[in-house]
C-alpha cells in the first residue's frame, strides 16, 4: 500500500518499501518537503488503491529466503559441523542427484543429470566430499537462480495480461450504463460486444457469440457459445453480442490462471532456447567420452575426473532461458509486454515491419474537425446519433467521436435497437424504425448502396481531402460525413529513420482508409509501400506473401480489423489504447505514449541475439579450455568444477542484467534520492 501511494504522488518517479528493514526509498524530482509532507499524510487504514492481486513482492521474499538459506547452510556444512557429520549430510544430498542419473538411463537417455550424477558419486567414492559438496551447491544455486528469473518473468507479465479492463456495460432495466468493473457484483449482468474482452467470468443469458478463447487454452479459432455456457474473464468476443451474469468477482482466479497459461505456453521457448537444451544434452556423450579417453590416455585418475567435471551441458541450458527471460523482463519495464522469447527472437530477425494508419502512425487520440451535413439534419442531432452508435466499440475514431459529443454537451442514451458491428466496414442498428449505418464510403456507398440526396451532389464532392471521412446514413440516404482529423504523430518520421538505421529494409503502411489519405501519409513519412482501402483479409495475405519470399514479418496495429494480420506475422504488436481483441491476438504490447518503444524493442531484441551469441562463444571456449588444462594436470579435479560452475554462475547473472541502458542513464541524469 505504502509503495503504490508513494508512486502516486506527485513528483515521485520511482519508490521502494523494504518491510524487512522497515525503510523506504524515494526518487523524487522537486522539493523534498512536498514528498515528506505527502509521507506524513499517509495511513495504511485509510488509503485505499488498486493494488493488484499479485504484486511480486511475496513472490521475491520467497526467493530471498531460499537463497540466504543456501547459503547459511553450504558455510555450516563446510565450516562449522565436524568432518564426519558434514560427509554423511553430503552423502544424503548426493542420493537425489545420483537417482536422478540412474533414472535417465533407465530410459536410456544421456542428459545432464547423468553427467551431475557420474561426477558427484565419483567424488563421493573418492572421499572427497568437498568437491561433491560445491558441485551440489552450485547446481542449486545455478537451478534457484533460473527459478527465481522464470517465476519473475512469468509474473510481471501474467499481471500485465491481467489489468486491462477498467469499464463494463452494465444492464440497468431495459438500458445500459458504463460503471467501473470494480463495482459489478456476483448476479449482476453486464452486456459485451464485437471486438471486446470478457471482464469477468458469467454464464451466457443471451446472444450467441463467437468467443476466442486462446489467452485461456492457446486455441485460436473462436467457439460458438449460447445461453447457459460459461465464459471466463480475458476472452475476448470474435463476434456477436451477448449478455451475461457475472458469477464471480473481478479478479477472482483469473491471475492464477494467467500464471499457469503462461507457465504452460510453449510461445515461452524460443527456437535459441531449444537449441540450446538439445545442445546441451546432444554433448554428454562427448563429455564421457572424454573422460574415458583421458583415463585410458593417462592412466591418471584424477586427470580423467579433471574433465569429467567439466561439460557445457550446465551453461548452455542455465544461461539461455534466463536470458531470454531477462529480456522479457527489461521489456516490461519499459511498458512492453512480450508473451514469449521466440517474439524477441523474430523482431531481431524481421527486415519487413508493416504498420497500420489510424492509431498507430497517426496519433491514438484523432479529433472531429468538421460535420458535414445532408438534407435537414442538424449537426447536433448527428453527432448524438453517432456517439450512440459509436460508444460500444473501441477504436481510435470511434473514441473521437463519442469524445466531441462529450465536449458539446450531448447526452446520448440508447435510441436504437441491437447494434451490428462488420468488421472493417462499420455499424449497423435501427432508430425509429429506419436503418441506421455508420463506417467507411467503401460499406455505405457500394456494398450498402446508399444514395446522396437530390440537389447535394455537388457538396458531396467537395469534401476536404486532408481529413478521414465517417460516412452517417439513415434509411439508406447519406445523412452526414464526420471529418475526422488524424495528425501523425510527432515521433513517426523519426522513429521510421531510425528503424530502417537499425536493420529493417522495408516499411509498409496498411489501411482500410482512403487511397488518397493514405498516399498523403505514406508521402510525408516516407514509407517504403502503401496499401489502401484494404479488408483484414488482405492484410494477411500481404504478410504471407512476404513469407513466401522468405522474410520475416512484424505487424504493428491497434483495430479489430488488424487482428488476422497480427496472427499472420511472425510478431504481431499491438497499441495498447487499441482493441481488446488486438492486445489478445498480438504476441507483444507496447504503451500508446511513444513509437520509441518500438525502438528499445528491436534494441532489445538484437541485444538479446548477441548476448546469446557471446555466451556460447564464453562457454564453450572457457569449458575447453578448462579440460585441456585438466588433461594435463595443470589444474585438479576440484578446480576444475569449482572454475567450470562458477564460470556458469557468473554467465547467469550476467545474463540476468539488462540489455539496453535506460534514457535516464543515457543521459547521466541521476535523481534526489531519499531514504
Amino acid at each position: 500500500k505504502l509503495e503504490y501511494f508513494l508512486r502516486s504522488v506527485e513528483g515521485v518517479s520511482k519508490a521502494k518499501v523494504n518491510e524487512r528493514t522497515c525503510d523506504a526509498m524515494i526518487w523524487y524530482c522537486g522539493t523534498r518537503e512536498t514528498v515528506v509532507r505527502a509521507l506524513s499524510e499517509f495511513d495504511y487504514r485509510t488509503f485505499e488503491a488498486a493494488v493488484p492481486q499479485s504484486s511480486g513482492r511475496a513472490l521475491a521474499r520467497e526467493f530471498e529466503d531460499k537463497l540466504f538459506f543456501l547459503i547459511a547452510r553450504r558455510l555450516i556444512t563446510r565450516f562449522i559441523l565436524p568432518a564426519p557429520v558434514s560427509a554423511l549430510l553430503t552423502v544424503i544430498r548426493a542420493v537425489p542427484y545420483i537417482t536422478k542419473g540412474i533414472r535417465s538411463l533407465k530410459h536410456k537417455k544421456l542428459e545432464v543429470s547423468v553427467l551431475d550424477a557420474v561426477t558427484i558419486a565419483v567424488s563421493v567414492l573418492r572421499a572427497d566430499f568437498a568437491t561433491a559438496g560445491s558441485v551440489m551447491f552450485l547446481l542449486r544455486l545455478g537451478e534457484l537462480l533460473e527459478e527465481w528469473t522464470y517465476r519473475k518473468s512469468v509474473d510481471d507479465l501474467a499481471q500485465r495480461m491481467y489489468l486491462n479492463v477498467e469499464k463494463v456495460w452494465m444492464k440497468c432495466g431495459d438500458t445500459e450504463v458504463l460503471v467501473s468493473v470494480d463495482e459489478v457484483e456476483p448476479g449482476d449482468r453486464i452486456v459485451v460486444r464485437t471486438g471486446n474482452v470478457i471482464p469477468l467470468d458469467g454464464i451466457i443469458v443471451s446472444g450467441e457469440p463467437a468467443v476466442n478463447e486462446a489467452s485461456m487454452t492457446g486455441e485460436s479459432l473462436p467457439v460458438r457459445k449460447a445461453a447457459g455456457n460459461y465464459v471466463y474473464a480475458g476472452t475476448v468476443i470474435d463476434e456477436g453480442i451477448c449478455e451475461i451474469e457475472v458469477k464471480k468477482e473481478f479478479g477472482s482466479g483469473r491471475y492464477d490462471r494467467m500464471v499457469a497459461m503462461i507457465e504452460d505456453s510453449e510461445k515461452l521457448k524460443s527456437a535459441v532456447e531449444t537449441r540450446a537444451a538439445h545442445l546441451a544434452d546432444a554433448l554428454v556423450p562427448y563429455s564421457l567420452g572424454g573422460t574415458a579417453l583421458a583415463w585410458l590416455l593417462t592412466g591418471n585418475v584424477d586427470r580423467a575426473l579433471a574433465v569429467l567435471m567439466v561439460d557445457f551441458s550446465c551453461a548452455l541450458k542455465l544461461s539461455m532461458p534466463i536470458a531470454v527471460l531477462s529480456a522479457m523482463r527489461e521489456c516490461s519495464e519499459h511498458q512492453i509486454a512480450v508473451k514469449g522469447g521466440k517474439f524477441l527472437e523474430a523482431v531481431s530477425d524481421a527486415r519487413t515491419i508493416i504498420f497500420d494508419k489510424t492509431g498507430t502512425l497517426t496519433r491514438a487520440r484523432p479529433s472531429v474537425a468538421e460535420i458535414i451535413t445532408f438534407g435537414d439534419y442538424e449537426e447536433s442531432e448527428i453527432l448524438r446519433l453517432s456517439a450512440c452508435l459509436e460508444e460500444h466499440y473501441p477504436h481510435s475514431i470511434a473514441n473521437a467521436v463519442v469524445a466531441e459529443a462529450e465536449r458539446c454537451g450531448l447526452a446520448h442514451r440508447e435510441m436504437h435497437s441491437e447494434v451490428e458491428y462488420i468488421v472493417a466496414h462499420g455499424i449497423a442498428s435501427t432508430v425509429n424504425g429506419q436503418r441506421v449505418l455508420i463506417g467507411s464510403p467503401h460499406f455505405l456507398m457500394e456494398d450498402e448502396h446508399c444514395r446522396i440526396p437530390d440537389g447535394e451532389q455537388r457538396k458531396f464532392e467537395a469534401l476536404p481531402e486532408e481529413y478521414s471521412h465517417l460516412y452517417l446514413a439513415i434509411g439508406g440516404e447519406l445523412a452526414a460525413v464526420l471529418c475526422i482529423e488524424d495528425p501523425i504523430r510527432e515521433d513517426a518520421v523519426g522513429v521510421i529513420k531510425e528503424l530502417r538505421r537499425l536493420g529493417f529494409d522495408k516499411v509498409v503502411m496498411m489501411t482500410g482508409d482512403s487511397r488518397r489519405t493514405a498516399e498523403t501519409v505514406a508521402v510525408r513519412l516516407g514509407i517504403d509501400e502503401c496499401y489502401a482501402e484494404l479488408l483484414p483479409e488482405d492484410k494477411a495475405r500481404f504478410i504471407r506473401e512476404e513469407h513466401d519470399r522468405g522474410r520475416r514479418v512484424i505487424m504493428i496495429g491497434d483495430g479489430i480489423n488488424d487482428s488476422p494480420a497480427l496472427s499472420e506475422a511472425d510478431a504481431g504488436i499491438a497499441i495498447a489504447s487499441g482493441a481488446a481483441i488486438a492486445r489478445e491476438v498480438a504476441d507483444i504490447t507496447i504503451s500508446a505514449d511513444s513509437l520509441h518503444e518500438l525502438l528499445t524493442l528491436r534494441r532489445i531484441s538484437d541485444g538479446l541475439m548477441c548476448r546469446i551469441r557471446r555466451n556460447y562463444r564464453v562457454i564453450m571456449g572457457f569449458n575447453s579450455l578448462l579440460i585441456a588444462l585438466g588433461f594435463f594436470g595443470v589444474i585438479a579435479p576440484a578446480a576444475t568444477a569449482t572454475l567450470h560452475n562458477l564460470s556458469t554462475v557468473l554467465i547467469s547473472l550476467h545474463s540476468m542484467t539488462n540489455l539496453i541502458e535506460s534514457e535516464k542513464d543515457r543521459k547521466n541524469h541521476v535523481d534526489n534520492k531519499v531514504s
